[in-house]
């Protein structure tokens, strides 16, 4: 048998298809699924030192499972992380990350702009274990310094962001929390290691929401904590085996799949954001359209510097004298479309529409959205496979009504 195909120094797309593989001995082409449970044991010795961490090898499927082992390791060879691990979705990634990471009377540097359950789980769940976070505007690199306490263990973002499609530098970031010993954290799900690796800017950990574009097409629920060996298995695989938040091996093999095509799906449905987000800037009704693939976007620079291309996410004002009016549009646009899928979720071959004011970021105290900049004539879409001129036909038809 020839000697096997150096993957590592492979290019991202091959990567994507065949990294992170194994066989059984039924030499089975695409990946196995092990549905089960628990695995069996040679002997009473080898249970004892499995369960001990003496040994390598599988044990229980909340913590160890092939089909999930296979998954973690293409990611990680995408994201260019030493290790990772898989969670039941992207929220219970972050939850897993805080609990590893924080105890009382520590201090998190949010980005406002983040997702709204993001929010609720630093301001309400957190909180009442005397974690305290700081809500900064994500773009300012002298807002995030000035926050900066004697007790800060986390400087964490989403860029781009939802909805607004803003950025932060992520370098820039990575050197102030090694300035003060803090970690840097970046939510990539928007980008996908297709578009961005932040660990190549300095980042210490990448969250995922697996659920949204590497799986691709809104079929399962997943997330993972990407970072350092040492980071992973000494900090976040402790917490992933006591308190459950397990990626199921069903869902693992279903992202597996889905990373397959990641890196053409990315790049196809940023290529036809863009365009419908030049289309929209032409439109009379729009006062103002989010995505850093514009020149108009203010950080237009900056996503050139550390994307390679723009996403697949565009948001946009339409006008209105108030907030009542402006509602009003919105959601008579937003019920006038006939192609897209009113749903809150995104990263699906299929484009779908919100109005993040009253879904994604609806909980959000009202002061909470203004800090964000969610307004009530804001409506969001993600850009899916379809063609972008029937795409734009939906909309326009909708925009005139």
């Amino acid at each position: 048998m020839s000697e096997s195909f150096d993957l590592d120094s492979s290019d991202f797309d091959t990567r994507a298809v065949r990294a992170g593989t194994e066989r059984t001995p039924f030499n089975e082409h695409s990946e196995a699924l092990f549905l089960t449970s628990s695995f069996v044991f040679d002997n009473a010795a080898q249970a004892a030192a499995r369960f001990s961490g003496a040994e390598p090898g599988y044990v229980y499927s909340r913590f160890t499972n092939p089909t999930v082992t296979m998954f973690e390791r293409r990611l990680a060879s995408l994201e260019g992380a030493e290790d990772c691990l898989a969670t039941a979705s992207g929220m219970a990634a972050i939850t897993a990350t805080c609990l590893a990471t924080l105890r009382a009377g520590d201090h998190v540097i949010c980005a406002a702009n983040v997702f709204g359950a993001t929010v609720q789980l630093f301001s309400n769940i957190l909180s009442k274990f005397d974690v305290k976070v700081s809500y900064v505007r994500a773009p300012d690199p002298a807002a995030w310094r000035a926050a900066v306490t004697p007790r800060t263990r986390l400087l964490f973002c989403e860029t781009p962001s939802n909805p607004l499609m803003e950025l932060v530098d992520i370098a820039a970031l990575a050197a102030l929390g090694r300035e003060i010993g803090a970690l840097t954290i970046i939510d990539n799900c928007f980008c996908t290691p297709a578009l961005q690796r932040p660990l190549e800017f300095g980042a210490d950990v990448v969250i995922h929401s697996g659920t949204k574009y590497l799986d691709g097409q809104g079929r399962v629920i997943g997330g993972a904590v990407l970072g350092s060996k040492s980071f992973i298995r000494d900090q976040i695989l402790p917490v992933l085996r006591s308190s459950g938040p397990s990626l199921s091996p069903f869902n693992a093999w279903v992202m597996l799949k889905g990373l397959e095509t990641l890196g053409i799906r990315m790049q196809a449905q940023s290529d036809s954001a863009q365009k419908l987000a030049e289309w929209l800037e032409r439109q009379p009704v729009v006062e103002r359209v989010h995505f850093p693939g514009l020149a108009s976007h203010p950080q237009a620079a900056l996503a050139r510097r550390q994307q390679s291309a723009p996403g697949a996410v565009v948001s946009f004002q339409v006008k209105g004298d108030s907030p009542e009016r402006l509602r009003e549009r919105a959601w008579k646009m937003i019920d006038s479309v006939r192609l897209m899928s009113l749903t809150a979720n995104l990263g699906d071959t299929r484009s779908t529409i919100t109005h993040p004011a009253t879904t994604t970021h609806g909980r959000l105290t009202p002061e909470a959205r203004e800090r964000a900049g969610i307004t009530e004539g804001l409506i969001r879409i993600a850009v899916g496979l379809e063609s972008v001129a029937d795409l734009q036909r939906d909309l326009e038809q909708a925009l005139r009504g």
